[in-house]
């Protein structure tokens, strides 16, 4: 069969247009391949559990929920704090407490060790959240590297708008302060470098 030039050129911008999407299933595809089968000296019902709890993460439960609802919230002017705050658990959250909670799981972290190293996660997320909302509002592009203000231009719904800014201050202390007190118990060496995540979170300045 022979394609025109028009017809060519409309299947090769259909290509282009889908490559990404297309190249994005087949990684997330690989991820849950190269855990299966890459994973050495781990018991196998770990391996399950963190197929599990990836699958979790991204899934309906997760990345793909808090996305959805990101989306249907757009323009929408009753949104809350509860809900602000749902929305980001469950999008970059749910990917960041994913990655700490299978190393944990791996590792061969018990349920009560994996549920406080989740809810540091958690924390250090939103504490990055509220610090990022600050500096978009208080720093210059040049201090920032970056354009600031563009939630606002575009009105969508972030801390700054639902609380201010002083109030963003006391919810910094607040997760930077839970965020350190889920390290309590475990080994002080190991948790110097989460101690130092969170407090380079809390005080960054771009």
């Amino acid at each position: 069969m022979m394609i025109c030039g028009a017809e060519s050129r409309r299947i090769t911008r259909c290509l282009v247009r889908m490559w990404p999407f297309l190249a994005g299933d087949a990684l997330l595809a690989y991820a849950f391949e190269h855990m299966a089968i890459a994973t050495k000296g781990v018991p196998s019902e770990r391996i399950v559990r963190v197929i599990g709890e990836l699958a979790r993460s991204i899934g309906s439960e997760g990345l793909v929920e808090g996305q959805v609802v990101d989306i249907c919230s757009e323009g929408n002017s009753d949104v809350g704090l509860d809900h602000l705050e749902f929305i980001h658990i469950h999008k970059t959250t749910a990917l960041l407490e994913g990655s700490i909670v299978l190393g944990a799981i791996l590792g061969g972290a018990n349920d009560e060790e994996v549920a406080k190293l989740r809810k540091f996660a958690r924390c250090i997320w939103l504490l990055f959240q509220v610090v990022d909302d600050i500096l978009d509002v208080t720093k210059s592009s040049q201090e920032l590297g970056k354009t600031p203000g563009k939630d606002l231009l575009a009105d969508k719904n972030n801390y700054p708008k639902l609380i201010g800014i002083d109030k963003l201050r006391e919810f910094t202390e607040k997760w930077s302060r839970e965020a350190q007190e889920q390290l309590a118990g475990f080994d002080p060496e190991k948790a110097t470098p989460l101690i130092a995540l969170a407090n380079y979170i809390a005080y960054r300045d771009n």
